[in-house]
């Protein structure tokens, strides 16, 4: 029932009452009322018809879009309902990123084998493409999604179907010859449906969960059975197969998903309204970039930001007339995994027990085909394990199918369809209650924090991530059990025994039982748990698995707690050019508090050689470049990058001379204890410079640099220099390397860095390709929000385009931020291109 609706029938029954019992107490009918002015009733409420619904199909079955493209490559697309309007986003986004998606599509729908072949090396037996497509397939997201794209809301299948038709109206309309030359003309490049997309969105929910656990589900299989694949027919290719994969225990965060993300409320802000930072850390290439846009359905929406990609014309940082957001990759676990009991009485290890009662483990057969040569492919067959909780896996030497234990998964992600759902409604959002009210509905914030702000000045931070909603039994087992306490230390991960249902979970925690803060001061997150969000308001009293409250900070999130607390104007507010700045900065939060130290042991030491692993190190020249650094991180800056080796150094045994005191969370621990462990691990600093045959005295933007790969994968040769801090030194705008799988199979190319360090030796510094990435400080005015922001690796992935580099080079030149066009008259000022896009 509408609350306001209760409230007016509340009211009237109260009177009503109150008349009944004011008349009985008059007694009879002889009361005189000649004196009693009667008196006129107040009219009804006048009644608000609430709004018509926005469009979501397109009435007569032609799309249309209006496209302008502004300076640096970002379009604004204008559509009469959402179909259309993500019809103009595929296209545009298309033109971009045609050969990002067209690989996800693949990867998520198990086909990498088909086209590429059993190796993520070839030859080398790897397996990771079988692992990745029988993974995918063990999972059942593709099964998923063709079961409940029907179910789902007509504004997420309207923008799936109008995406999808974007994408495939640029792929139809451009010769190969212009599109991105990394995969034009490539069979796997193909027309795609909302099938796939959906597929393609239920497989990115699993990244900070199943995702991870692909490996142990390949290796599954009771005891004394072969995990191993099984050819459908017997062919010299397929018994020639090499598979040994090699499956560790998995990480909960393989690429360093990380963010700042701060909402500045009406009593922090100097003209008294909100204002949001965005500083998402993320890889520069591969499956995780963002893409700048703006989309606009008149009358109903009109919101610009970013969005990773395939997300169908909805924004995931941005803001809107009325509010503004960011998200921070949060600490909270999505995941479960299980230790069942196995059935003394079975011998064939496939029957659990819950409750007492026996539980199938049940098989299920999967089926890919695997490229082996040129033309040639085969069909593999493999057998899935699944219980009550999900999957089996299996990680040799930790988590064991035995004949007494057995493990199994349950993501809470799986599957998680309110994704389009959630953040279109908070694109939508008008005020800061209905922006709230977006997390009541839905749960389609799958990983992350937000922070947002509004245009009156309120501030709103809530971790909805989709987090297991754990019994009280659960927890409390989960929080006090030894042997638990000590497997998740050691695992990285909750697991919990499956013989009990009441360790069970049925759906994620409720928006009433998640963490959040609410008010017109600040909000902030630096990828440390919920607890700190506000400093005078700390959150406890929630579920263990959102992440540790009174725990030691990273020092990225005491760096952002020092801007906040003690870096505004004069006028103890800030203006969004302060804002900037401190996000440009590039300052060190571990030199600003040891700095003077380290220099005063150097200084002590003097010519002295130290003697450190059996060689003799002369630190001479480093300590003179260390006490010439102006302690920042920018491209000037001459032996920062001494410093951050040896902050790579001192990390693995810091020498703090005040330890952590849960008291003083952002001042503690603090100061440098002066002793030969210290000097040592200067020492071993110093070695790690010489190896990579790196000047001391250096600046960093010669030692720290961008560099693009050809569509070959090969280097391009052009390095740009980069200024930029490390979470190791307590950097706030981080910048960092990924060696590895970057999510894709593009080929690029990389630096193999020395042990322990991001330093290279090959490339005599550091090849940033990972780190602050959609760049935003947005602020309320009265004449509407004004935002400028930055895409560091810039809007198009093509090789060539005029926009592959341009918001590149205007971060290397001088790190800073640029105007975003959010007005009609803005866009029509700025406009390099336009275009109408019409199906017919």
């Amino acid at each position: 029932m509408d609350n306001n609706f209760r409230l007016r029938t509340l009211t009237k029954t109260a009177l009503a009452v109150g008349v009944a019992f004011a008349l009985s107490a008059c007694g009879d009918n002889d009361n005189d009322f000649s004196g009693v002015s009667p008196t006129t009733p107040p009219p009804p409420p006048p009644v608000t018809e609430p709004p018509a619904p926005i469009p979501a199909f397109d009435a007569d079955g032609e799309l249309t879009a209006d496209i302008t493209w502004t300076t640096y490559g970002v379009p604004h697309v204008t559509g009469d309902n959402l179909e259309s309007m993500a019809y103009g986003v595929g296209y545009a986004f298309a033109k971009d990123n045609l050969c990002i998606l067209a690989d996800q599509i693949v990867k998520y729908n198990s086909e990498r084998s088909k086209y590429f072949g059993p190796d993520m090396n070839p030859g080398s037996g790897d397996s990771e493409n079988l692992i990745n497509d029988f993974g995918f397939l063990t999972v059942g997201i593709r099964e998923l999604a063709e079961e409940n794209l029907p179910r789902m809301s007509a504004n997420s299948r309207a923008m799936f179907q109008g995406y999808t038709a974007g994408y495939n109206k640029y792929l139809a309309d451009t010769p190969v010859s212009e599109q991105d030359p990394q995969c034009a003309g490539q069979p796997w490049v193909t027309e795609i449906d909302s099938v796939d997309l959906l597929t393609y969105s239920l497989g990115v929910a699993l990244l900070p969960g199943a995702a991870n656990f692909l490996g142990p589900m390949f290796l599954a299989a009771p005891p004394g059975e072969s995990y191993l694949p099984v050819p459908a027919a017997s062919t010299p290719a397929a018994t020639s197969l090499k598979i040994e994969p090699k499956v560790e225990l998995p990480e909960k965060n393989p690429q360093e998903m990380g963010s700042n993300g701060w909402g500045l409320g009406s009593d922090k802000t100097t003209n008294g309204m909100g204002m949001v930072l965005a500083n998402p850390h993320f890889p520069h290439t591969g499956n995780l970039r963002f893409w700048q846009f703006q989309a606009t359905v008149p009358e109903y929406m009109n919101v610009t930001g970013a969005s990773l990609m395939g997300l169908p014309g909805a924004v995931n940082i941005g803001f809107n007339d009325d509010v503004a957001w960011t998200h921070t990759f949060s600490t909270a676990e999505h995941f479960v995994v299980y230790q069942l009991t196995v059935d003394d009485d079975d011998a064939s290890a496939m029957t659990h027990m819950v409750d007492g009662s026996k539980r199938t483990i049940y098989e299920k057969p999967l089926q890919i085909e695997v490229a082996v040569g040129p033309g040639q492919t085969i069909m593999l067959n493999k057998t899935a394990y699944y219980t009550n909780y999900g999957p089996m896996i299996e990680v040799p030497g930790n988590f064991d199918w035995t004949d007494t234990n057995a493990f199994a998964i349950k993501d809470a992600n799986l599957p998680n369809l309110d994704i389009v759902d959630h953040w279109l409604a908070m694109n939508m959002a008008t005020s800061m209650d209905e922006f709230k009210q977006a997390f009541k509905d839905y749960d389609g914030v799958i990983f992350n924090n937000t922070m947002a702000a509004s245009k009156e000045g309120e501030v709103f931070y809530i971790d909805d991530s989709t987090v297991p909603y754990l019994t009280d039994t659960a927890i409390n087992e989960l929080t006090t059990n030894p042997l638990l306490i000590q497997t998740k230390q050691v695992a990285g991960f909750t697991v919990l025994p499956g013989f009990l249902s009441a360790f069970d979970f049925e759906r994620p925690v409720p928006y009433e039982e998640a963490p959040k803060y609410e008010g017109t001061d600040s909000v902030q997150n630096s990828n440390d748990s919920f607890w700190l969000t506000n400093l005078d308001s700390p959150i406890t009293g929630v579920s263990p698995l959102y992440g540790r409250t009174e725990n030691q900070q990273s020092l990225r999130s005491r760096m952002g707690q020092v801007f906040i607390e003690d870096s505004a104007g004069s006028d103890g507010t800030f203006t969004p050019e302060e804002v900037e700045g401190l996000l440009m900065s590039n300052r060190s939060y571990l030199a600003e508090n040891i700095l003077p130290s380290l220099i005063q042991t150097c200084e002590r030491q003097g010519d002295t050689p130290v003697s450190v692993d059996g060689a003799s190190v002369d630190i001479s020249a480093a300590c003179d470049a260390l006490a010439d650094w102006d302690g920042t991180m920018n491209k000037e800056s001459t032996g920062a990058h001494v410093f951050r080796e040896f902050a790579f150094q001192f990390n693995r045994d810091p020498q703090w001379e005040v330890p952590f005191d849960v008291a003083s969370p952002v001042t503690t621990p603090s100061g440098l204890l002066q002793n030969v462990t210290t000097l040592q691990q200067f020492a071993r600093a110093v070695q790690v410079i010489d190896t990579a045959g790196v000047a001391p005295d250096a600046a960093l933007g010669d030692v720290q640099f961008v560099e693009r790969s050809l569509p070959d994968g090969s280097p391009s040769g052009e390095r740009l220099p980069w200024g930029g801090a490390n979470n190791i030194e307590g950097g706030f705008n981080v910048f960092n390397i990924v060696p590895g799988n970057n999510g894709t199979l593009l080929p690029r190319h990389t630096y193999q860095p020395l042990p322990g360090t991001i330093m290279s030796a090959e490339a005599q510094g550091y090849h940033i390709n990972y780190g602050s990435s959609w760049m935003v400080v947005v602020n309320f005015t009265e004449d509407g929000p004004v935002g400028r922001g930055l895409l560091s690796y810039s809007q198009s992935r093509v090789y060539g385009s005029e926009h592959n580099l341009d918001q590149t080079r205007l971060y290397s030149e001088q790190p800073q931020l640029r105007d975003m066009y959010f007005t009609a008259e803005e866009i029509e000022a700025n406009a390099i291109e336009t275009m109408t896009l019409s199906s017919q």
